[in-house]
Formats: structure tokens, C-alpha cells, sequence
């Protein structure tokens, strides 16, 4: 059976360790803006690695409800989770504070992703005209989809050129 001593001694190495851990990580390094930077633009990327995952998702899918593979309410399901997921990535942008260089890049990201979820939106108003047999505003709702997701686009290309150098 372990002494007292012996667990004393552990106990006390461990919480050394563990402090010392903790120090190191909330301490700032001699360059602090070096992090943060590379923090954000990481963070940003997989941001984007998400956005286009989500976009081809939903985009195969609604060329699939377009084609008669996939049912309306099929559809439906997947836009809702993708559209929950944008919305969660949108409420992260908010609560990230990037410091001032990344600001800008920032916010043309989100519009970019309130667009998309714009986007997203109107394929749902395009599935319950299907649905609905509604067929003469498929047209009209497919042109505004389109121009949602070249907004989506067009911030992107302005969130990227405002990244700082």
C-alpha cells in the first residue's frame, strides 16, 4: 500500500505540472499578435472548410429534389441541419472578437454565410412549391436562389481580400 508521503509527493507534482501547463498556455509568448493571428485565419479556414462542405451537401441534394431522387420532405430534413449548422457557425463568428486586422475579413465572412443561409432558405421555399404543386413560381425561386449564392460568393472573394498580409 502507497505511503501517505508517496501520495502527498504525487499529489503535489501533479498539481506543479498541471500549473505550470496552465501558465505556459494563458501566459502570452514575446510575440502575442503572431498567435491571434494565426489563430484566426486557422479558425477562419476551417470555417470555410465547413461552408464548402455544407454547400455541396446541400447542393447535390437540391439538384437531386430538382431531379425527383429525393422526396420534398427528404430535402426539407437535410436544408433544416444544414441551416441549423450555418446558423451555429454564424452565432460563433459573433462571440469570436478577432482583433482589428481580422475584423473586417471577419464580418464579410459572416454575410457571406448569412447569405448562404438565405440561400439555403429559398431551396426550402423551392421544395414546398414542389411539394405543394405549385409549379409556376419554381422559376422565379430558382433565379433568387441563384443570386443568394453568388452573394454568398462575392463576400467569400471579399472576406479573402481582406485577410491582412
Amino acid at each position: 500500500m502507497a505511503s501517505k508521503k508517496g501520495i502527498i509527493v504525487t499529489i503535489v507534482i501533479l498539481v506543479a505540472i498541471t500549473a505550470g501547463s496552465f501558465l505556459l498556455w494563458m501566459v502570452p509568448q514575446e510575440n502575442p499578435n503572431s498567435m491571434i493571428t494565426s489563430d484566426h485565419e486557422n479558425y477562419l479556414n476551417g470555417v470555410k472548410e465547413i461552408h464548402s462542405m455544407l454547400d455541396q451537401t446541400i447542393e447535390k441534394e437540391f439538384q437531386n429534389l430538382k431531379d425527383g431522387a429525393i422526396t420534398p420532405e427528404e430535402y426539407l430534413q437535410v436544408a433544416d441541419v444544414t441551416s441549423s449548422q450555418i446558423t451555429s457557425q454564424i452565432t460563433e463568428f459573433v462571440t469570436s472578437n478577432p482583433p482589428t486586422e481580422w475584423q473586417d475579413s471577419y464580418i464579410q465572412y459572416m454575410d457571406s454565410l448569412r447569405s448562404f443561409n438565405s440561400y439555403v432558405t429559398e431551396t426550402k421555399v423551392y421544395a414546398n412549391l414542389i411539394k405543394e404543386g405549385n409549379t409556376e413560381k419554381l422559376e422565379d425561386t430558382d433565379k433568387k436562389i441563384q443570386s443568394l449564392k453568388n452573394e454568398s460568393i462575392k463576400y467569400i472573394e471579399l472576406s479573402d481580400n481582406s485577410r491582412p498580409i
